[in-house]
């Protein structure tokens, strides 16, 4: 890494908000390269990351619980800017003196936010000049609050910034130290104007200059990757989908024609998709491609089975295997490539701070101990829209990277319960539909991700004269920014019965459909 790039981030301290990712991905916004740690990160190991700033996020717990996270207390010895949010702020007043205690009303939802003397966070707010005197220049925003806890007395040397109704220390920063809380969650877009107090605390306080762009991004991972691969060659497991498909042009740009790409069939794909890879990585990138039908043999592993992760460990340990045998049979491979994403890390295991677990990801879950190949995951700190930009200065097709987002298990996760060819089939044919008629409309660009779900469900119907008894498919379209959070698409009813009426009409087996307006949360995009 560069030494404007090194000095141009910022590091997270992960206290357990579901949230945290939000902040990380609002930084990054910025072009200000950011990691989440947990709250245990050693002073020393903090040191010689040697951030421009520190953030604290929010989190479930209440400092006044025993063994709440705490703050190494060296850490605000550093003379680092730092920048408490919910939990953050709180643990920040307490452990420098000041009182907090539980609400008796908890605060959720949106609050009227009056900033009430200038501060450099609230740059570009409007309230520059406000010294908190003057009633009419105090300017009010819409935040976003969740906390259970409130702050009753400021540490010395703090003052209030900003209050709300039910918070009159909603923004509290310290007079001469570049310390200072929110007890609202910029991060999110309830709050208006978040992002711009993020990049108020980026770029004003931390005085981080935006130097972390894609082009960077690219050329640093080529070192890395080229000191980590050496003279060995590499094996990609290639999906065709975005992220492997980025992964593997980045490793192909580092050591050429030493990656041999694997594309598995596993007859969990969608309709065509193998012959859209093979002409996307072969003509479109160069990239040795070896193509493999093992379709017989997932599905037969699958066989039986309806628990969701074990469908995901199945597939993953089946991957591993082929990619093993496919290894063997090239002279001197020695590493996996896999397009894991930093959501992908995030939403499997806590491996960075106390956020709570959602799902394994097949990319992160399921290796086995003894796996012969080393691991290679060079996106693996990227979200997905920065994937997409590393992947157009790789120069991948847009084709490729304006597909939806597909999951490394396929249909097995689309599949309520077993799954079986014949599922696998019904399913492929709806979802082609549904994907037909978004493009048809104009509309697939501006969804995030589409998909139809089959359901193990049966129900009557009148199909012709004759009474049916068929199954049901879900249809899923939803719009996001990063896929941290989404909402369902709201698509033209026209457009819906459209594809309702050419599945029921289509696709053998299925005579109702019906549209999930389930946001995430509380729901996550895929059902399995």
């Amino acid at each position: 890494m560069s030494p404007d790039a090194q000095r141009d981030r910022i590091l997270i301290l992960d206290f357990g908000s579901q949230y945290t990712q939000l902040i990380a991905r609002r930084i990054r916004e910025q072009k200000v390269y950011c990691e989440i740690h947990p709250p245990t990160l050693d002073i020393e190991t903090l040191r010689a990351w040697r951030p421009a700033g520190l953030i604290l996020s929010g989190g479930p717990s209440s400092v006044l619980d025993a063994g709440a996270p705490e703050l190494d207390p060296g850490i605000l010895e550093l003379e680092l800017p730092i920048l408490g949010i919910c939990y953050g702020l709180q643990l920040l007043a307490q452990q420098q003196g000041g009182l907090v205690e539980r609400a008796s009303e908890h605060e959720y939802g949106r609050a009227q936010l009056k900033v009430e003397r200038a501060h450099p966070l609230f740059a570009g707010f409007g309230a520059d000049d406000t010294d908190g005197t003057d009633e009419k220049n105090r300017k009010v925003k819409s935040v976003w609050m969740s906390h259970g806890d409130r702050l009753l007395r400021l540490p010395e040397g703090f003052e209030v910034i900003a209050s709300s109704d039910h918070s009159p220390f909603a923004a509290v920063a310290h007079r001469e130290r570049p310390v200072m809380g929110l007890q609202f969650h910029p991060e999110v877009t309830h709050t208006d104007g978040g992002a711009q107090i993020l990049a108020n605390f980026a770029h004003g306080i931390c005085g981080c200059t935006g130097s972390w762009t894609a082009e960077t991004f690219v050329e640093e991972a080529l070192v890395r990757l080229r000191a980590q691969l050496g003279e060995g060659r590499a094996v990609c497991g290639l999906s065709g989908g975005v992220d492997s498909s980025v992964a593997a042009a980045l490793v192909h740009r580092a050591i050429g024609d030493r990656l041999t790409c694997v594309f598995v069939d596993h007859g969990l794909l969608r309709l065509g998709e193998g012959k859209e890879v093979e002409a996307a990585m072969t003509r479109g990138l160069g990239i040795p491609l070896v193509t493999v039908d093992a379709s017989e043999r997932f599905l037969s592993a699958l066989a039986g089975v309806r628990d969701p992760e074990e469908k995901r460990r199945i597939i993953g340990r089946h991957f591993v295997e082929v990619f093993d045998e496919q290894a063997q049979r090239i002279e001197g491979a020695k590493f996996l490539v896999q397009g894991t994403l930093y959501p992908d890390v995030i939403e499997s295991v806590s491996v960075r701070g106390p956020s709570a677990t959602i799902k394994t990801h097949h990319n992160v879950g399921g290796l086995p101990e003894n796996m012969r190949l080393h691991l290679v995951e060079p996106l693996r700190e990227l979200f997905k829209d920065e994937v997409r930009a590393v992947g157009r200065v790789l120069g991948v097709p847009e084709t490729v990277l304006g597909r939806h987002p597909f999951p490394g298990p396929g249909l097995a996760v689309r599949i309520l319960g077993e799954v079986t060819r014949a599922r696998c089939d019904t399913l492929r044919q709806a979802d082609a539909i549904l994907i037909e008629e978004l493009r048809r409309a104009g509309l697939y660009d501006e969804v995030w991700q589409a998909f139809a779900v089959f359901l193990p469900i049966q129900s009557v119907g009148v199909m012709g004269d004759t009474r049916s008894y068929e199954h049901c498919v879900a249809l899923r379209c939803v719009s996001s920014a990063d896929a941290m959070t989404a909402d369902w698409s709201k698509l033209p009813t026209e457009l819906l019965a459209t594809v309702s009426s050419r599945i029921t009409n289509e696709v053998a087996g299925v005579n109702r459909v019906v549209y999930d307006i389930s946001s995430k949360p509380p729901a996550t995009i895929e059902w399995e």
